[in-house]
């Protein structure tokens, strides 16, 4: 599930949105609101649970050898067990947009925003089988007792990294101990 040429996705667990107002999010660095989408590169990084929290790691023209035998694959997505049922019954939907409403947004734009209201290009389509989207899309799948061995590796290597709702992950296995 990716945007066609000329187009960028936005992931929601709610099918009933017809029309996209821009927000600030609860979690939100900068003050101003948008309509948050992705273009096809991106769009992996959202093929989970909402709040699942994820950790994503791939090989970039920068990533050395040692990094790459590490990572074991060009592109690696990490969850912990407690989401695998969620992953498996969630049923997420993309809404299509018109990619000439929306910019790059970040340094490295790895989001669209929309200042404006949008309307999606039709209904929503359901996403389905997200296990069965990593596997044909060549996205190695890690289910983890925890994220942050993974991420405390990944993040500062020469790999492509992202981690995605990490709030929602369990503790550090130092902080268990405290």
């Amino acid at each position: 599930m990716r945007p066609a040429p000329g187009e960028v996705v936005h992931f929601s667990e709610d099918p009933t949105i017809t029309r996209f107002e821009p927000h600030v999010a609860a979690t939100a660095l900068q003050p101003e609101a948008y309509v948050w989408a992705v273009g096809p590169d991106r769009a992996p990084d959202y093929w989970f649970p909402r709040q699942c929290p994820r950790a994503m790691a791939w090989v970039t023209p920068a990533t050395t050898s040692s990094d790459r035998g590490w990572l074991g694959s060009d592109r690696v997505h990490a969850i912990e067990y407690g989401w695998l049922e969620e992953m498996r019954t969630v049923r997420l939907y993309a809404y299509r947009f018109a990619a000439v409403s929306f910019r790059s947004f970040g340094e490295h734009a790895h989001a669209m925003v929309a200042t404006e209201p949008v309307s999606p290009l039709g209904p929503p389509e359901r996403v389905g089988d997200l296990l069965g989207l990593h596997a044909s899309a060549g996205i190695e799948l890690r289910v983890l007792p925890n994220l942050w061995r993974f991420v405390d590796a990944a993040a500062p290597s020469s790999l492509g990294f992202s981690g995605i709702r990490l709030r929602n992950a369990q503790p550090r296995p130092s902080e268990l101990q405290r």
